[in-house]
Formats: C-alpha cells, structure tokens, sequence
C-alpha cells in the first residue's frame, strides 16, 4: 500500500512568510500618510504569521492521525478499540455499582464533614441515577423481578437524595447566618442573611413539607428581623443622647415597621418601643415649652 506523503512544513512556512510580507508592504505603501505606517503593518503581517502556524499545527496533526489509521490493518483497529483501555475510557456501569458508588461518597460526605457543595453534587448525582433506573424501566421485556429489584434502588437513592439536599441547604445556610452575624453593616448582614434564605428555599421547592427546612428559613427571617430592629433602635438611641427628638422617634418608628411585619409574636418588643416613643414626644413637647419660655424671657 502506497504510503500518502505529508506536505513539506518548510515549503508551507515559507509561503506564509512571503504571504506575510506581501502584505506588510502592501500595508505600508497605503498607509504613507499615517504616522509610523510600519507599526500596523508590522502587526498585520504577525498575525498571518500566527494564523498560518496554528492551522499548519492543526493540519499537520490530522494528517498524522490519518496516515496512522490508513496504515494500520482494520483487525488491529478493532482489536484496539475493543481492548481495556478504549473501554476505562468510556465505562458502562451497571445499576447495582453506580448505587455503591453512590453509597460510599454519601458515607465519606458525612463522615468528613464536608463542604455543603458536596452535599449538592451528591443529590445532583442521586438525580442522574434516578433518570437512568427510569429509563431502564421503560425498556421493553422488562421482568417484574427486575422491576422490583429498580423500584428498590430508586428508593434508597431517593432518600440519598433528600438527605443531601437537606445537608446543602442547613450547612449553607449555617455558614451564611455565621457570616451575616459577623457583619458590621446593616446591609451586609441582610445581603448574607438572603442568600441562606435562597439556599433554603431551593430546598423547599423539592421538598415544600419538610419541617427542618421551614424552621431554618423562620430562624434567618427572624435574624434578619433582629438586625434591622436592633439598626434602627441603636439610632434612635443615638439621636435621643443629642436631643434630636424627632429624628429619634422616626427611626423608633422604623423598628417598628419591621416588627408589625415580622413573623412570630414581637408584642413585648413593640410595646418597649412604643413607650420609648410616648417618652421622647413628651420630652420634645418639653424641650419647646422651655425653648419658648426662655425666648419671651430674653425679649422682656
């Protein structure tokens, strides 16, 4: 069999080089009445320098792979393509072992505490499972002992798979209460304290009846609450030290707009803070009484 001759690397590279510097001249002359005209040329003529490099390294390795295979004899092909290396490479697993393998990363997740976004990959994994065993079971001649023998290992891996979603969502949104909580600003602590509610309320779409995941998402509402309260009460408190009576009832207003709206039973707090109200309008009415009295005094 006639061997097929590869084209000269030489030849091509030498033709892209008087190519290229065709073309920088033919840049140069035209652009005469620029300043430095021999910078765009210049860089005109590198990349078709470049281009022609890469589709000559492109070129060349399909030429070569092509010379080998039409060297080779077809029952050496099959041979390779059937051997174990063409198969690691493309494995078909069966059922039974993508479970234990399923099984045992479960294990290791929870045995080494992982990161909650193992714990996502893992219920990501459980679906694919579960898309597989169904297709499985739309296949024709299916026997009823196999039926059972699938239904089986889709139960198990459907408990797999609200464990780890429920170990994502409590774990994130752990370390994003954790992380709002170490804020300073207000805005910050809410910017973290919603994103654990978004981490629990994609968990909540899958599985809406889930009693743990609904006391997590009251318990970073109720934190979000809290900050704000407690924001908009350290103001008041600040602006009531400098006898700003009016800005201090305005913002113990705003504490309370945030407490009428929480969930949860906020009356012992509210009432605290309409006190705290009452207070400084009599304080303000007494401030202007004195005000007054002290202005007709200095007028006599």
């Amino acid at each position: 069999m006639a061997r097929r001759r590869v084209p000269s690397t030489s030849a091509y590279m030498v033709g892209a080089a008087a190519a290229s510097a065709a073309l920088f001249f033919v840049l140069w002359w035209m652009l005469q009445g620029e300043e430095n005209p021999w910078v765009p040329a210049g860089l005109a003529a590198s990349v078709v320098m470049l281009v022609a490099a890469s589709a000559r390294e492109v070129v060349m390795r399909r030429a070569l792979t092509r010379h080998l295979l039409e060297d080779e004899p077809r029952p050496a092909r099959l041979d390779r393509v059937n051997s174990s290396e063409y198969r690691s490479s493309a494995p078909v697993r069966s059922q039974s072992e993508m479970l234990r393998g399923l099984e045992k990363q479960s294990a290791e997740a929870d045995a080494s505490n992982s990161l909650p976004e193992m714990h996502l990959k893992l219920f990501q994994m459980c679906g694919e499972f579960l898309q597989v065993a169904e297709k499985s079971l739309a296949a024709p001649n299916v026997t009823a002992e196999r039926r059972l023998k699938v239904r089986a290992r889709q139960d198990r891996v459907r408990a797999l798979q609200k464990h780890h979603m429920l170990a994502w969502a409590r774990d994130s949104a752990q370390s994003l209460t954790h992380e709002a909580q170490q804020r300073a600003r207000l805005h910050e602590k809410i910017e973290a304290a919603n994103r654990a509610l978004e981490c629990i309320d994609t968990a909540l779409a899958t599985y809406p009846d889930e009693g743990e995941l609904q006391r997590s998402a009251a318990a970073v509402r109720e934190f979000m609450t809290t900050s704000r309260v407690a924001h908009w009460v350290e103001l008041a408190q600040r602006a009531s030290f400098k006898g700003r009576y009016s800005r201090a009832i305005d913002c113990y207003r705003d504490a309370l707009f945030y407490l009428t709206r929480a969930e949860g039973d906020h009356r012992l707090a509210a009432e605290q803070i309409t006190r705290e109200i009452e207070l400084l309008r009599a304080r303000r009415a007494t401030h202007r009484v004195v005000e007054t009295e002290s202005g007709r005094a200095g007028e006599e």
